[in-house]
């Protein structure tokens, strides 16, 4: 085995979400850790809500409690309004591309009754505000060990083949270096770190510069249930949203400057009523812009979040979520090329993987209701995609999954992919010792599996020829004996293979490769296909 290069730490430039999220996903794989943030403290505006169930997993694995779990069978709706008091026009499902009456004919009693909803994912979305996530974050962070040092702004970043240097001046206006193996860029729209290395990007482009109020105020007598709801009025254009804290943000269509008593002036338009207590919290103003960055990676730098990709807040969530899932698939990877499992060529696997998503999702965001007034006739962008499909569903088509090409689609639902390699991990129930637990509960932070059917007992002696000659340590499960499925036939549906094939995991939950039926050389093969996928040197 290779020894160990990790003698520096792996700098995160930004302590915002996608920062702070890179922080933990690195300390939870022991990798030291530097976080230089230019601001004093976490923004008073509450920015993103709602996080996805693949988000939420994600900080399961990292030890964050989902405590604002959006109920079962929650259906997020948008009310197109004159005000809250005034005339409601209709509604719309976040992910409806179309607008629909709130009014519902009655269903006759021999209808038949409706599917229910495929479930995906063990965790159910998020609520919480990321104003109120940040900090628990970074509570996590420091706790497990993450050096996070605010008000420090970077001002040049070199690198060469030992590490990156970076240049930065500290709350105390001193100038100060920090030497690093790599480092994360997640700093933003206007990322420092990306304009100094003169990455381009492309996509849409600015839209425009809007303009918000977050407030204070009792509205829940009016709301009828709703969180969010479109003004129209001749002179109010306006998007207002609840964070179920008795805060609400109310979004101008214009960046027009507004003094407090306009402020509230436009409050109570967009309420329809003056008789509530009414606090303004503070005011807010941002450019609508979607650009994608044409890299991910430049030699020991790599783009995060929205340094990566500027996506517009949508009903799909595809800003913060992205964001949070890049550094998730960025951190595995630099911890294992650190410790000297793996050869650094697994790291272009970052910008090969990731950079994809964030490009589909651009183009999903302009086919969705929301934002087809922006929609660029001169750059189509194909079809909607189921949402799940896109939560859930999106392939990785690298040197890093052996079964995953080109010509396959971009996304569809997991049950329609049947454990193609380069998906996720499919949601399913097991049993350990008598606890009944979800499939990715498997997953050991930073560590490589083999899932086989009970019996397997070639597959546990390849997993033990692998281990004898590989660096990068693999653990068998056998499914009937550590583990037990619901259902024998579970296995071969979820990852389209025989009762005697295998599937093999990443660790961050995707998987690498599959084999049908277990083959006479099956600890050659296993080798074969895990040196690949793994770059273990």
């Amino acid at each position: 085995m290779a020894s160990p290069i990790h003698q520096q730490p792996v700098i995160v430039v930004g302590a915002s979400l996608v920062g702070l999220s890179a922080a933990l996903c690195l300390r939870s794989l022991n990798v030291p850790t530097i976080v230089l943030e230019k601001h004093s403290g976490i923004s008073q505006h509450p920015r993103a809500i709602g996080f996805t169930s693949r988000t939420m997993e994600i900080y399961r694995s990292l030890g964050l409690e989902n405590k604002d779990p959006a109920p079962e069978n929650f259906k997020l709706e948008r009310a197109h309004i004159e005000s809250l008091t005034g005339t409601w026009h209709n509604h719309s499902l976040w992910s409806d591309t179309e607008r629909g009456s709130k009014a519902k004919e009655p269903q006759s009693k021999d209808a038949p009754l409706s599917k229910p909803k495929k479930v995906y994912s063990v965790e159910r979305p998020s609520a919480i505000p990321q104003d109120k996530l940040e900090p628990m974050l970074e509570a996590l962070a420091l706790r497990s060990g993450a050096d996070i040092r605010r008000k420090w702004t970077v001002s040049q970043v070199e690198q060469n083949e030992d590490g990156v240097i970076v240049t930065a001046t500290d709350g105390n206006g001193m100038k100060q270096t920090v030497h690093g193996s790599y480092l994360i860029a997640a700093d933003g729209n206007r990322s420092t770190v990306r304009e100094l290395l003169q990455i381009p990007r492309h996509g849409r482009g600015y839209m425009q510069t809007l303009s918000s109020v977050l407030f204070r105020a009792p509205l829940e007598q009016w709301t009828r249930g709703i969180s969010q709801f479109d003004i129209n009025q001749p002179e109010l254009q306006a998007f207002m949203a609840s964070y179920s804290d008795g805060r609400w943000a109310l979004m101008f269509k214009d960046s027009i400057d507004r003094d407090e008593s306009s402020l509230r002036a436009a409050i109570f338009k967009a309420v329809g009523a003056t008789d509530f207590p009414l606090e303004i919290l503070t005011t807010g103003r941002w450019e609508l812009t979607a650009l994608v960055a044409d890299t991910f990676q430049q030699g020991r730098v790599f783009l995060a979040g929205d340094a990566a990709h500027t996506l517009p807040p949508n009903r799909g969530g595809y800003g913060a979520n992205t964001g949070i899932h890049d550094v998730h698939n960025l951190a595995w990877k630099l911890a294992t090329v650190l410790s000297g499992q793996a050869s650094p060529e697994l790291l272009d696997t970052y910008d090969t993987e990731r950079r994809p998503v964030a490009l589909l999702r651009h183009d999903q965001i302009f086919v969705r209701a929301d934002y087809k007034i922006h929609l660029d006739a001169a750059t189509p962008v194909g079809e909607k995609i189921d949402d799940d499909a896109m939560e859930f569903g999106q392939i990785y088509v690298s040197d890093a999954i052996i079964g995953a090409d080109e010509h396959l689609p971009r996304a569809k639902k997991p049950d329609e992919w049947a454990g193609q390699p380069g998906t996720h991990i499919p949601h399913l129930w097991l049993l350990r010792q008598g606890v009944k637990i979800p499939i990715i509960d498997l997953l050991e932070r930073g560590t490589w599996i083999l899932l086989a059917e009970s019996g397997s007992e070639a597959w546990r002696d390849a997993v033990e020829f692998v281990n004898e000659n590989s660096s990068v340590p693999l653990k068998c499960f056998s499914l009937g004996e550590e583990v037990q499925l619901f259902d024998p036939s579970d296995f071969q549906k979820f990852f389209g293979v025989s009762d005697s094939g295998a599937a093999l995991i990443r660790p961050d939950g995707y998987i690498a490769w599959r084999a049908e039926e277990v083959p006479s050389n099956a600890g050659q093969l296993l080798q074969e296909a895990f040196s690949r996928v793994s770059f273990s040197c």
